[in-house]
């Protein structure tokens, strides 16, 4: 992957502010959100389950450097990190050195982290806030991210059968998102009578019968793009139809309130006043709306008390669900309304008109 110098420069500036309001001599960023945002898509872990990946980065607001031990430094070094001026600090696996390394390079001045380092001070609300707005570059790499979990979700919904478990179709969206070098971080998967049960169905062996629904957090170059389908094996019946038009609705009028400089909550208050207009009034209560996203699945989840501002460039991935129904795409929020990332033409749509703009929604896709 390619590196944009003007990205570069713009990361390395967001953090010499930050350096400078907070007086820290270094900034050391160990979490896998921080050190894909400053390292510009590459990725410092080994197992997907932990936050804390193997290897740090460390920018002193003139100089920036890589810390691991010597199992990672030269994968990280040809494949993760080429080109962009970091500098090697590497101890042996055996050894308990790597603090001491990451406090070396700080030259015994005021240290902030992400991640719990002894004398350091926790930065990790504020890199959130840095990493909040996407560089041209990133919007980019996010946009080529959604095309291919698009694709992946067409392909897998044209390869899915009835009979099938959910087991087995959680593999095949998986293979083919993993074919791409895209890592499924979350995989749900809901057959039938489960998909209204249950709003985190994770994968069983049971078989599908009617309908299915597929849900995805799939992460690649750090970025992260969430979105769930429908596919049905049979005409759609009536209650389902009447519940799927309504979570569409629900999320279009959420899509279209992600406006710059708009208050998160009045999002969640525009997207439950929708639910109640639709005739679904509390089914906003069983599962969360949703929030900001980008290197974290997400950033926080938005609920009626968040009144941060959305910021120019941000990504979003709103949730809305009903029982037995579910929306969700990755958007960004940019000064000319939102960009939907992950919805391509080759899964069916319903466009909804929200006050004269037509918003595409995913529609169940019948087999």
């Amino acid at each position: 992957m390619l590196t944009d110098q003007n990205e570069t420069v713009e990361k390395e500036n967001r953090l010499r502010a930050l350096m400078s309001e907070m007086d820290l001599r270094a900034v050391a960023m160990s979490t896998n959100a921080n050190f894909a945002w400053f390292t510009c898509g590459g990725s410092n872990y080994v197992g997907i389950a932990s936050e804390i990946g193997v290897a740090t980065a460390v920018f002193t607001g003139n100089a920036k450097y890589i810390v691991c031990d010597n199992i990672e430094a030269q994968r990280l070094a040809e494949e993760e990190i080429t080109n962009q001026g970091f500098e090697f600090r590497i101890c042996q696996w055996y050894e308990t050195r790597k603090t001491d390394l990451i406090k070396e390079i700080a030259g015994g001045g005021r240290l902030g982290s992400d991640a719990p380092l002894d004398g350091a001070v926790d930065v990790s609300s504020q890199l959130d806030g840095l990493r909040r707005s996407l560089t041209s570059a990133e919007i980019q790499r996010y946009q080529t991210i959604g095309r291919q979990v698009s694709d992946c979700l067409v392909a897998t919904a044209r390869q899915v059968e009835r009979g099938m478990t959910e087991n087995q179709v959680a593999g095949i969206l998986d293979s083919h998102l993993r074919s791409l070098g895209i890592v499924p971080i979350l995989t749900l998967i809901a057959a039938d009578e489960r998909a209204a049960c249950y709003r985190h169905p994770l994968p069983t062996h049971k078989p599908i019968q009617r309908y299915v629904m597929i849900v995805t957090g799939a992460r690649k170059w750090g970025l992260v793009v969430s979105a769930s389908r429908i596919v049905s094996f049979e005409e759609v019946t009536k209650d389902l139809r009447e519940k799927h038009d309504a979570v569409i609705r629900v999320d279009a009028e959420m899509i279209a309130a992600t406006r710059v400089g708009t208050p998160m909550n009045e999002v969640l208050q525009r997207g439950i006043e929708a639910y109640a207009k639709c005739g679904f009034p509390d089914e906003w209560r069983l599962h969360h709306q949703g929030g900001p996203t980008g290197y974290k699945s997400r950033d926080f989840r938005v609920t009626l008390d968040t009144d941060t501002r959305i910021s120019e460039n941000q990504a979003f991935a709103w949730n809305p669900s009903i029982s037995g129904t579910k929306s969700e795409d990755t958007i960004i929020a940019t000064a000319g309304g939102s960009i939907i990332l992950s919805l391509t033409e080759g899964w069916p749509a319903l466009e909804v008109d929200v006050n004269g703009t037509k918003i595409p929604r995913p529609d169940i896709f019948v087999r």
